[in-house]
């Protein structure tokens, strides 16, 4: 009997980022691969049942530790690259040794220890592609702090449409990491992207004319998209606990398409006036809306807001977002624009209402505005806050507005396209099938 090639895939830990990598490793069982998740001490126990197979390395993380993320990051690095090699080495005198490691592309630093003891490597970008290029431009010197910047197959970006890290004074450590994606990519025999051909076509096309780029995505559970896994229904991993049957038997008593589902992901944190601006602009919408308020965020809402709002508005500190974006109820996306949140509103043909706050998220934002015209983005006044009635008007021109529809039909449009790639012959199929047939062969 032929033997099943080993990977080992390495997601850097934090849902944004584990999530994908997550999906990807499902696909690659499903065609034949025996794939090991490496897991670090600190999230191996928000895991959840799957049919992967999970191993865990230290991370060096002690509980109550207060550090600063430089500090974080230095102790991770070191940690994770003893206990990397240490797994590498234990696994290569086993029945079946790796031959290849997939890590996070946040961890340049994983191809040189897997190289070292023998075993290839290839990096996996949470990115959009667009971002992987202007971060490469970057990385080589192009800086972006002018009012407009041109780069390969993209629309013009203006200062606000590049990624915040760049408009950042002084040298930020983010950009830093951002930045050193690119240190060693030249090295790399194949480079996995979240994302699908016609997603990003030109630009895809302009990276794969650098690089052995592989776009792969949408990574999102296959019950949402081509339904040929079984059982694929979720992600795996919450390290947050969804309000599941609070959110869907709430919008179970809703009309199609009347709710606006408001949700900033798991890092943003919105400023006290913001927050306000926010909920007032969401209940002079005259919407009913699901919002997702974290604990420590709840504090920043209005008096009384809540208790006002009862009739249209649920709050919940988490939910299954694929799941809500589903829904037949709801009819808009309030989103930060990050690139797992747009990849799910553009798989579930939902419509955006688009309120970048940090890293990739202004980019994201400027493609659904603008390039496939999913959505619109708010605009900020002189502080860089958005208003209520800035608010309330973008959410009206999305629910009830003329171009609203034309958004609801183009949203539609990119739902069939994500289907079509990771259904049997499309693209992102494909380039899975070539990977797992050259990786039998080598």
């Amino acid at each position: 009997m032929e033997r099943k090639p080993h990977i080992l895939v390495f997601p850097y830990p934090i849902q944004g980022h584990i999530n994908p990598i997550l999906q990807f490793s499902k696909r690659l069982t499903s065609k034949g691969l025996r794939v090991t998740v490496i897991t670090t001490t600190s999230i191996s126990k928000s895991m959840q049942e799957s049919s992967l197979n999970f191993v865990t390395i230290s991370d060096g993380s002690k509980q109550g530790d207060k550090e600063t993320m430089y500090e974080e990051l230095e102790r991770f690095k070191l940690f994770v690259s003893e206990s990397l090699a240490e797994l590498i080495e234990r696994q290569k005198s086993s029945k079946h040794p790796p031959k290849l490691l997939v890590y996070d592309s946040a961890m340049p630093w994983a191809l040189n220890v897997a190289r070292q003891l023998g075993v290839d490597g290839a990096p996996f970008f949470t990115q959009s592609c667009a971002v992987n290029v202007i971060y490469h431009h970057a990385h080589h010197g192009v800086f972006l702090q002018r009012p407009s910047v041109s780069l390969p197959y993209m629309p013009s970006l203006g200062v606000n449409d590049v990624p915040s890290f760049l408009n950042d004074t002084g040298s930020s450590l983010p950009l830093k990491i951002a930045l050193n994606q690119f240190s060693n990519i030249h090295e790399a025999n194949w480079i996995f992207c979240n994302t699908f051909d016609k997603l990003e076509h030109e630009v895809v096309n302009w990276m794969a004319s650098q690089w052995p780029v592989k776009t792969i995505g949408p990574t999102i559970p296959s019950i949402y998209l081509d339904k040929r896994l079984e059982d694929d229904k979720e992600y795996g991993l919450n390290l947050f606990k969804p309000n599941v049957d609070t959110c869907m038997k709430w919008l179970d008593t809703k009309e199609i398409g009347s709710v606006i589902y408001a949700s900033f992901g798991s890092l943003t944190t919105l400023g006290e006036e913001h927050m306000e601006e926010l909920a007032l602009g969401l209940k002079n919408s005259s919407c009913s809306f699901l919002w997702v308020v974290r604990e420590s965020e709840e504090k920043k809402l209005p008096d009384n807001f809540i208790e006002e709002t009862t009739e249209r508005g649920l709050f919940v500190t988490w939910c299954p977002q694929l799941d809500v974006l589903a829904h037949k109820a709801i009819g808009c996306f309030m989103t930060h624009c990050g690139w797992n949140s747009t990849l799910e509103a553009l798989s579930l043909g939902v419509p955006m209402v688009a309120m970048p706050q940090w890293t990739d998220q202004p980019t994201n934002a400027k493609f659904i505005a603008d390039v496939w015209k999913v959505g619109i983005r708010v605009k900020l006044n002189e502080k860089g806050i958005a208003t209520r009635e800035e608010i309330e008007m973008c959410i009206r021109e999305v629910m009830e507005g003329e171009r609203g529809k034309e958004m609801k039909k183009n949203s539609l449009r990119w739902k069939e396209l994500a289907i079509e790639a990771v259904d049997k012959g499309g693209s992102s199929d494909k380039n899975i099938e070539v990977f797992v047939a050259k990786l039998a062969h080598s």
